[in-house]
């Protein structure tokens, strides 16, 4: 794949956003992203709009039209549902459109409006991204994770305390992000004493239903010669495997992940010990444990350890969900992909904040689709 360059990015507040619709949260991102860029809206040729749950909640299909509508735009709008992967792989079909050479520019979006609907409705839809034997059998996504959960710590000879120490990390890291849906920290204590939803996973080691959207203008860098840090998308992979879990030889790893992280490092030229900092898709805490070892950091059965002596803190070797991550930051689906490479994009430019990395170059996106059905990888590099 040929660099892509980002112009510019921008995250909403995540959260409980009882005073702002799906048209509010896409406007304010896809134009304060344009606004960042240092274009204008007539230079987008292409927008990609990654969205899971807006038929589902509000009855709202043809996103590409409202699009359209909400932003007075004409250009060719594409809607992308990958589940909880829609943002990834629209950013991905945006990296796909500036290498084929067509257009020059691409808008990617990815949003979701989810409280304002009821519990029971907001988790039927989101089960709509599983197998039909998973949802007959009255399972949730929590359920499938908790059966991971479970043959990992039997397997690793892990403790149930374990599975809190994402949380712990990715709360703190949310501490210093004023845009987080949980911009606070939790303690040990909290976390273990938080009501058991699927044994062995615990309320506080579940994300959360969130508003929110991201935005980032992609770019031809031969089209467009960007003054001071530029900041580049050098690989974009993306794999799939089984949509159930019972079709799977190992519950312990997802193999969509393995695979689209080797195809991203190759395309990179890079290994995975060189990256400066990670974001990846902590659904569950168990998830980002697994996706540790997935992505070639640690090896089978090292991730909890390696999370709990606080290497992937901020301040440690390699930071992993300094935006807070899905659990703390939020997870509004669709927006989560587009928000991972928001955050990767301000770090290596140096606007961070309170949370910024050090001397950051270099760093990875990971966005999961389902429990792993579908998996994205993106590499971002100076």
């Amino acid at each position: 794949m040929n660099k892509v360059l980002i112009l510019g990015a921008w995250q909403t507040q995540f959260g409980e956003l009882w005073q702002k619709s799906l048209d509010d949260l896409i406007r304010e991102a896809s134009l304060k992203a344009i606004k960042d860029s240092g274009l204008s809206k007539k230079q987008i040729e292409i927008v990609f709009l990654g969205n899971k749950l807006a038929g589902n909640l509000s009855g709202q299909n043809h996103l590409s039209a409202l699009f359209a509508q909400i932003l007075n735009m004409d250009v060719p709008i594409i809607r992308v549902e990958a589940a909880c992967a829609s943002g990834g792989v629209a950013i991905r079909q945006g990296c796909l459109a500036i290498n084929s050479g067509e257009y020059k520019t691409a808008l990617v979006v990815g949003a979701e409006k989810m409280t304002d609907m009821d519990l029971a409705e907001v988790s039927s839809g989101l089960m709509t991204a599983a197998g039909q034997e998973e949802q007959d059998s009255g399972l949730s996504f929590v359920g499938l994770y908790a059966l991971m959960a479970k043959t990992y710590l039997s397997r690793f000879k892990a403790k149930q305390e374990d599975l809190a120490y994402p949380a712990l990390k990715n709360h703190f890291h949310a501490s210093l992000n004023p845009k987080a849906h949980f911009p606070f920290q939790i303690s040990l204590r909290q976390v273990m004493e938080s009501s058991l939803i699927a044994s062995p996973l615990r309320m506080l080691e579940c994300s959360p239903i969130s508003d929110g959207a991201a935005a980032v203008v992609l770019a031809d860098p031969k089209k467009f010669k960007k003054r001071g840090r530029k900041v580049f998308i050098s690989a974009s992979s993306q794999a799939s495997q089984s949509l159930v879990l019972s079709k799977r030889k190992d519950l312990t790893e997802i193999e969509a992940t393995q695979k689209a992280a080797c195809q991203a490092y190759k395309q990179a030229g890079i290994k995975p010990q060189e990256l400066s900092l990670l974001e990846v898709h902590d659904c569950f805490s168990i998830a980002e444990i697994m996706a540790l070892e997935d992505l070639g950091l640690f090896d089978k059965g090292e991730g909890y350890v390696r999370v709990k002596n606080g290497e992937v803190r901020l301040g440690g070797k390699r930071p992993v969900n300094v935006s807070g991550g899905l659990k703390a930051c939020g997870h509004p689906v669709g927006a989560t992909g587009v928000k991972q490479v928001v955050e990767i994009f301000d770090q290596l430019k140096q606007r961070g904040g309170q949370k910024q990395v050090k001397d950051s170059c270099l760093g990875l996106t990971h966005n999961v689709g389902g429990t792993g059905g579908t998996a994205v990888v993106h590499i971002l590099q100076l």
